[in-house]
């Protein structure tokens, strides 16, 4: 059994630009850096995927797990401040998986309606782990039907979809095709993208698997480091 998590940790540019509660709540980027660096160094799942890491948080993770493997891919698009400049010394956007054994990067890229949002491709012992942040709107279509073919182009490997979909489990799995699993949540589970303010709370970071089981995916309260749950799942090749 494979333990893996994903998690969407929120790019202060993005905090900042869309009056995110957690801008207000964490003032300081380079506290909130050092907590969730720290929540990450907690965690004991074997792969673990990154959604908005900044190139500032990227350099935390580094230096506080010299144990574990990470990759990491920035984006073609930087985060762009409307409202106030930014505090980062490196607003690059990245996606990043980490593992607790070698592993080695596959490919990674942009997606084509969007460089902001993309696909990292490891290879973990044979298995196929995908990090990945789909647009919230029509694009994904297209966004989905390349995740897929990026699953499936080592046939022989299982495949491990990882990241924030901006969309519901039936999305998903509609776009994905009949040949992926997406967890169902663990019944009462709590929103993967609670809201205090704005539209209703979400369900929109999934693990997606293709070629093995899943179990129910749980999510993890983060104490508002972030606008995103951890959601974390096992799964059976």
């Amino acid at each position: 059994m494979i333990t893996v998590a994903t998690w969407n940790v929120l790019h202060r540019v993005h905090a900042e630009n869309w009056y995110e509660d957690v801008a207000t709540r964490w003032p300081d980027e380079g506290a909130r850096i050092a907590a969730v660096t720290a929540r990450v160094a907690e965690r004991t799942e074997r792969i673990i995927a990154l959604q908005e890491v900044s190139g500032d948080q990227l350099a935390g993770l580094r230096m506080a797990l010299p144990g574990r493997t990470i990759h990491a891919m920035r984006y073609q698009r930087l985060p762009t401040p409307r409202r106030v400049p930014s505090s980062l010394l490196d607003g690059g956007e990245y996606l990043v998986v980490v593992t607790a054994e070698p592993s080695r990067e596959v490919t990674a890229e942009s997606f084509a309606q969007d460089r902001g949002k993309g696909a990292l491709v490891v290879d973990a012992g044979g298995l196929t782990v995908i990090a990945t942040h789909v647009t919230g709107d029509r694009r994904r279509t297209d966004q989905l039907a390349r995740l897929a073919e990026l699953a499936t182009d080592a046939p022989q490997n299982a495949a491990v979809l990882l990241g924030d979909f901006n969309t519901d489990r039936a999305s998903v799995a509609a776009g994905l095709g009949d040949a992926f699993v997406v967890a169902e949540y663990a019944a009462g589970a709590m929103p993967t993208r609670p809201r205090d303010s704005g539209p209703k709370s979400q369900y929109i970071d999934h693990v997606v698997v293709h070629g093995a089981t899943v179990t129910a995916a749980a999510v993890d309260d983060v104490g508002g480091v972030s606008d995103h749950n951890l959601v974390h799942a096992a799964l059976t090749v």
